[in-house]
This record gives structure tokens, sequence and C-alpha cells, in this order.
């Protein structure tokens, strides 16, 4: 169907805006293909099934870190930016300051061969580049900093650039107000650019000093801790403006509350994710008693914008399916278009932010950070969030972009549909047992854990089941990195179909009258209440324990 304005918009860009997006799709999806063979090789380090050298374990994993958590989250939101703010600003032209935009992408680009090649070579520093660590080798960590540097400046000029594209239109009297959409994207950008000034706070001493041409870096943990909170958060808006995007792509439904309070919404992002990002120092050992109160109330608004955006949309979704004949509490659930690839792997993406958003909080709470965060607690819940929620979203949105600047039909979409579960059952083992060895105190940045025989009895097994759920995750994420590929490549066979052609419902243009919805309250409800359980068992189990892990600043 082209009755939606996603796939309309992305059908009538420019040639020159396709070239771009083109590019910034490549770059992500090669990052996408790097990360998942680093992660894999991690994986099945700690899980016994190879073995690797302790030097090139450190490799993979700093690679890991550095290619997704830097590179495929940021060359995707950096090319998602410019298509929003350019399909959903009424009046827009294309993309504005585009030379901007193209310099901002050779200087990501600069970045990525740097921050790729100084592990390989030697500056096995992790991910966070502590300045301790890498004394041994100053000059290849000094052009590590530098490749964070490029990706800082390239994401800090692509932001304007995405500004600028919303701006225009408005300056030139072509529009007195943007949708709900284009307000989202210029909030997005604004945290882009608040995230790259963090960036250059945290690596430009670091890279003087390594250089040597500057003193010792102080303060360090701080202002890692600003920057990790910024570029953690930030996916997470970017995954439910996604949501917000696709929704209406896939069934024609808007937010029933009106755009205005998705405005509010979307600010309410600007307002908590910088100032809660205190939690992170709650392992600093010379941290007040007093900014320890204050970050444990700060955090529980962490999550407040995400639970809001959850609930908007899927109480518009359920009154409209309602109005369509849905009955039953999750009755209407049916009636939504599960055969898009895209809509499998939304709806996998909001079970998999449950779960990892359950453990999230039990993670930042004061009390039980110290005893937590240095052991395998953190990736066991974490792939919750960065694979099962935030990757799944960019992919679902994707597999429309892709089709819709190439002209390209989608490989294999009813493939495409059925991967979303298989990750999802490789994150559950996965993150089941991960967050569980969490809990009986696996270190998460050691790849020997049996201590010459001195370790518990479980630890090995809970490693083990890490192991076989990273296999399936593994091979649904190598499952979507070829159907994007070969997409991309224009190389798909029968099968295939053009954006226009994935399934939809519309509901958008019907009339709903009352109609209940209680979905999502009640999923809210079952949250807070597994959030309560689960820190309560986090307690019980971390006091009975014969050895606790604690470290230093481990985010």
């Amino acid at each position: 169907m082209t009755d939606n304005k996603l796939v309309k918009g992305l059908a009538n860009l420019s040639g020159g805006d396709k070239t771009l997006l083109k590019a910034f799709v490549l770059l992500a999806v090669l990052a996408l293909a790097l990360g998942l063979g680093y992660g894999m090789a991690t994986a099945f380090t700690r899980a016994g099934f190879v073995e690797l050298e302790p030097e090139t374990a450190y490799k993979m994993l700093t690679l890991h870190g550095v290619t997704i958590f830097f590179y495929w989250l940021y060359f995707v939101q950096a090319g998602f930016v410019l298509v929003l703010a350019t399909i959903y600003t009424e009046g827009s032209e294309g993309i504005a300051w585009k030379s901007l935009a193209w310099t901002g992408f050779a200087l990501m680009t600069g970045g990525f061969i740097l921050s790729e090649l100084m592990p390989i070579l030697g500056a096995i520093i992790l991910y966070d580049a502590r300045p301790h660590l890498i004394e041994m080798d100053p000059i290849l960590a000094a052009f590590f900093y530098l490749g964070y540097i490029l990706l800082a400046c390239g994401l800090f000029l692509i932001a304007l650039s995405g500004i600028a594209t919303t701006l225009i239109p408005r300056f030139a009297g072509k529009i007195d107000t943007w949708s709900s959409i284009s307000f989202a994207s210029v909030a997005w950008a604004g945290l882009l650019l608040v995230s790259a000034v963090a960036m250059i706070n945290v690596f430009f001493p670091a890279m003087l000093w390594t250089f040597g041409l500057g003193p010792p870096v102080t303060g360090y943990a701080m202002g890692w801790s600003v920057l990790f909170h910024n570029v953690h958060y930030l996916p997470l808006m970017a995954t439910v403006v996604i949501w917000y995007v696709l929704v209406e792509a896939m069934s024609g439904v808007k937010s029933i509350f009106g755009e205005g309070f998705s405005k509010v919404v979307f600010t309410l992002y600007l307002l908590f994710v910088p100032p809660t990002s205190l939690y992170h120092l709650f392992l600093e050992p010379n941290l007040t008693e007093a900014v320890r109160v204050l970050g444990s109330l700060l955090s529980l608004f962490m999550g407040v914008p995400t639970v809001l955006v959850f609930l908007v949309i899927i109480v518009s979704l359920e009154t409209h399916a309602r109005a369509q004949g849905g009955r039953g509490l999750f009755g209407w659930i049916r009636m939504l278009p599960w055969g898009n690839p895209a809509m499998a792997a939304v709806g996998m993406a909001v079970v998999n932010l449950a779960l990892g958003g359950v453990f999230s909080y039990v993670l930042i709470q004061e009390q039980v950070a110290p005893l937590l965060s240095d052991t395998f607690l953190v990736p066991g819940y974490f792939h919750f969030l960065t694979l099962g929620t935030v990757t799944l979203s960019f992919i679902a949105a994707l597999m429309y972009v892709i089709p819709g600047i190439t002209g390209h039909p989608l490989w294999r979409p009813s493939i495409l549909a059925k991967v979303p579960y298989v990750m999802t059952f490789g994150l559950v083992i996965f993150g089941g047992a991960g967050i569980t060895a969490g809990y009986m105190g696996v270190p998460r940045r050691v790849f020997d854990i049996s201590y010459d025989g001195n370790a518990p009895a479980l630890w090995e097994p809970l490693m083990v089941l890490v192991g076989i759920g990273s296999v399936f995750m593994s091979a649904a994420l190598a499952v979507y990195v070829y159907g994007l590929a070969r997409t991309l490549f224009g190389r798909v066979p029968e099968p295939g179909i053009r954006a226009q052609e994935l399934p939809m419902v519309s509901w958008g243009g019907i009339a709903i009258g009352r109609q209940s919805a209680w979905v999502g309250p009640l999923s809210v409800v079952v949250l807070f209440a597994a959030m309560f359980v689960s820190t309560v068992v986090a307690f019980e189990l971390m006091e009975s324990l014969p050895i606790i892990v604690e470290g230093g600043a481990a985010h």
C-alpha cells in the first residue's frame, strides 16, 4: 500500500538525499556485521566453546563494545534523524546543509576506521577507554581517543543538519508548527549535540595526555558517567520515536492524545535524561551521601518518558482495534499485521524492553549497584535493551528505509518476520543465565572464571547457557544482516516485496468512539511489580553469597 507518509516520503526523496542516506545505512550495516562477529567470539569464549588467548579475547570484547555501542547505534541514528526531519517536516525541500552532513559522515567514517584499527594493533583499553589502562601503549590509545573525537564531531555536524532541515521551512513561513515526529527529530538531534559535546569533554583531554601534549587526566569517571548515560538512553528515545513512525506506517494510527501531548512526552527526555546520570557514580568511593540519595531519587524518573510513550502507542492501537471489532483483553493484538516483519520486530522489542527494564531498575539502586555492577548481570540485562529492543527496532525501520531509498524489494519478508522470535528466545536464555550468574557473583570482564577450582560450581554451567543463548541470538542477527545487505545491493530473488507492499491495516481514519483500553496500564502495573520482586530477590541472593565481587566505575 502507498497511502502512508513514510513510504511516500522515502520514495520522494531527491537522488542526492538518497545517496547520503545509503552511505549511512551501508556503514551501519557494516558496523552491525562486525559487531556481531566480535560478540560471537566474546560470548563463545566466555562459554568455553572456543579458546582465545587472553589478549585476543580482550581485543574482541573491546571491539564488540566499540563497534556496536558507538558506531552501529550512531551511524543508523544519524541516518534516521535526517530521514525523519526531512519526511515529517511539512515544506521541507530535502536535507538542509547537505555538505555539512556529508562532512559529518566523513568524520564518523574516519573515527570508525581508527576505533577498529587501534584495538587490533594493541590498544586494549576496553570501550570506556580509561586512561589508567593505557600506559603501555599511549600512542595507540591517543589515536583510539581521536577516533571517538572524530565520531563526536561528525555527530555534531549531522545533528545541526537535521535541526536546520526542520527550522528552514518555519523561518521561510511555509509552516506554523512542527508535527510531533518533526518535533521529536529536533529533540533527538538536540540530545545528539549534547552527547557529542560530552564525548569531546571526556576524550579530548585524554587524547592530549596520551600524545604528550597535556597534563594527566583527572575527573575521567565523572565525565564518562555523564557521557555513558546520554549515549545509553539516547538510543531508547530514538527507539520510541521509531515506534511512533512504524505504528503509523503499519496501521495508520496516530496518538489519540493529540500531537501536543506527544511533544510534551518527547520534551521529557530532554528534562529527565541528562540529570539522572548521577546513579552511574554509585561505585565511586568518595561520593557523598547527599549525592547518593539525590541520584537514587532522580533515577526513579529515568523511565518515565519511555513508559508514557509505550502507554500512548498501546492505548491508541487498542482503542482503534476494538473499534474494528477486537474482543477480549488480548484478542485485539491478533488483528495487528504480524505478517509484516517490521511489526514482528517491534512486538518483540516491546517484550525485551520489559525484560531489560525490570533489571535495569535493580541496578540503579544505590545499595545494590556496588554489589552487581561488576557482575555478569550487566551484559545479561543490557542485551535485552541494546539488542532485543533498540537494535530490533532500528532493523524494523531499516526494512522500510532500505527498500524506500533504493527501490529494491525486501529480501525474504516471510523469513524476516520469524527472526525476532528466534532472537528473543536466545535472549531469554542468554539474559536469564547472565542475570542469574550476576546474582551468583560471576564477574563480567573476566574470561577465566575458574579461580583455580575455587569458584562456585554453578558458574561454569551458567556460562554455558549464556553461550547457548548467544548461538540463537547470533544466528538471528546474522540472518538480519544478510537480508539487509542483500536488499541494499539489490540482489534479491523472489519472493521479495517492495516497501509499499509490506502488510498493514488501515485503522487511522475510523471513528473510535468510547473504547476501553486496559492492556497498556495493566502492563505497567505488572512491570513495576516485577521490578519490586527482582529487587527483593537481588538483596536476598547477594546477602547470602560467600563471595562478593565489587569494583569501581564498572559502567
